[in-house]
């Protein structure tokens, strides 16, 4: 049975829902993965079909999250159960989600808090050396745990506050301070001697790049990159008040999102190319080669330094709080805990697999599980398997399973506001989507290396199916 609006938390204003939905989407995808794939992909073509994907594909999915959260007044769990008990196993899936990426996010945050600090202490005083350091900080057994204990300290800080007092206060001051950030450092990186090569090389083409590898990454990044398919947005969603325009909001977040890539894109690719440092550098973009530019700058790169892991920091923040909010939700709807002891249940377990997937950096190296380690293994289970997937279940359940009324109803807030472009969203969600979505999870998932983690992951979504009425 659907439960009572009042008896849920809302957004205290427009803005501030904008800025915590916009912080979700905007995280370590960005500032981290978005600038190593565009190095990896061509550059400025990459970017092309990354719009592409988030105009047509994203953005949809989006507005699709936030009418099923609104419509149910639930969490992704209970919104799936309360429109078809058989699918509660997809909002399962968008909670496991969350609470895996939490195994191994917080890590990461810890690193960027730690490079704050490592900045002004030494991190750049050889630029040739930076990748000996982060191999060897990373797999110290104690330094990285310490940080990513504060890392989860502030998360639980502000989840535990509550939507309006905890989510939406900070993000009303950690979105613009991000922002302000990147543009400081745009507006340094763009003036050195060079630097306009890197804007060519953003901004200018060059069609021969484009392979199909380049079109699967830029659809699974625009999937990434906006928190889809893991069951936050249908939590945030759930939050919304009725009088709220789901497609404007699902616009100006996406906006938001794409901004904030493009200018991670901008605050990096012009002093690579100017300090002659290699744009196809991978993963350890942001920690090896990012720290290595600095340190070429001389007596400003310190504090540039500070700047951008700030920034990092920033980012990373906005998008974890929005996971440790679907799993604390998932406890407060169904299983009737209060806020306060669902965010220190949840944050106790998620400390217990962020040590095991910092351990799995050094102590633990040898320890694996279906042949990667710990940190590895949270990573490609969700990212590789449980967001395609439950992305393309979202736009089935939503396109197939709930009725269009009730889905026109939500778009128009009843009627009060126009949604001229409703019936091409629809068929997006119904027919075009759930099959671009499919052949991606299919390739993405036939690419994984470990077959057998493959298969554990879609056993544990069949199990899920089959015993979903009795969740």
């Amino acid at each position: 049975m659907k439960r009572e609006r009042t008896q849920r938390e809302n957004w205290g204003t427009r803005f501030g829902f904008l800025m915590a939905a916009a912080g979700s989407a905007i995280g370590l995808g960005n500032i981290w993965r978005f600038p190593y794939l565009t190095g990896e992909h061509g550059g400025s073509v990459f970017i092309i079909i990354y719009l592409f994907c988030i105009a047509f594909i994203g953005l949809s999915i989006m507005i699709a999250e936030f009418a099923v959260g609104r419509r149910t007044s639930l969490a992704s769990v209970g919104a799936y159960k309360s429109q078809n008990r058989s699918w509660t196993f997809a909002g399962v899936l968008g909670v496991l989600s969350g609470f895996f990426i939490m195994g191994f996010y917080p890590v990461v945050g810890g690193w960027s808090l730690a490079y704050m600090l490592k900045s002004l202490t030494g991190l750049l005083a050889n630029p040739g050396a930076t990748a000996d350091i982060f191999n060897a900080f990373v797999a110290a057994p104690v330094e990285p745990l310490i940080w990513t204990v504060i890392y989860l300290v502030l998360n639980v800080a502000i989840v535990a506050r509550g939507i309006s007092g905890g989510i939406e206060a900070a993000s009303k001051v950690l979105m613009p301070t991000l922002f302000v950030l990147l543009i400081v450092i745009i507006v340094k990186g763009v003036t050195f001697p060079g630097a306009g090569e890197g804007l060519a090389y953003l901004f200018r083409p060059d069609w021969s790049q484009v392979t199909g590898n380049t079109l699967l990454a830029a659809l699974g990044q625009s999937f990434f990159t906006l928190s889809l398919g893991m069951g936050c947005m249908i939590t945030y969603g759930s939050y919304l008040r009725k009088e709220e325009n789901i497609p404007a909001n699902a616009l100006s977040i996406v906006a938001m999102d794409t901004m904030g890539a493009l200018m991670a894109g901008l605050a990096i690719f012009p002093a690579l190319f100017a300090f002659g440092m290699e744009p196809a550098a991978g993963p350890g973009l942001v920690f090896v080669v990012v720290p290595a530019i600095f340190a070429r700058m001389g007596s400003i790169g310190p504090i540039m330094s500070l700047v951008f892991f700030a920034a990092l920091t920033v980012a990373a923040l906005t998008s974890s709080i929005s996971l440790l909010e679907v799993v604390v939700a998932y406890l407060i709807d169904e299983r009737g805990m209060d806020r306060k002891r669902a965010t220190y249940l949840s944050s106790i377990v998620i400390m217990g697999m962020c040590v095991l997937s910092s351990l799995s950096m050094g102590t633990l190296s040898g320890v694996k599980l279906f042949g990667v380690g710990f940190f590895d293994f949270f990573d490609i289970l969700t990212d590789k398997i449980f967001l395609a997937v439950g992305g393309m279940l979202l736009t089935i359940f939503a396109g197939w399973f709930m009725k269009k009324e009730d889905l026109k109803d939500e778009l128009t807030s009843g009627g009060a506001v126009e949604f001229g472009l409703f019936e091409l969203w629809y068929n997006l969600v119904k027919y075009f989507i759930p099959v671009v979505i499919g052949v991606f999870a299919i390739v993405g998932i036939a690419a994984i290396e470990q077959k057998s983690l493959m298969f554990f992951g879609l056993f544990l979504i069949f199990v899920l199916g089959l015993f979903s009425k009795k969740l």
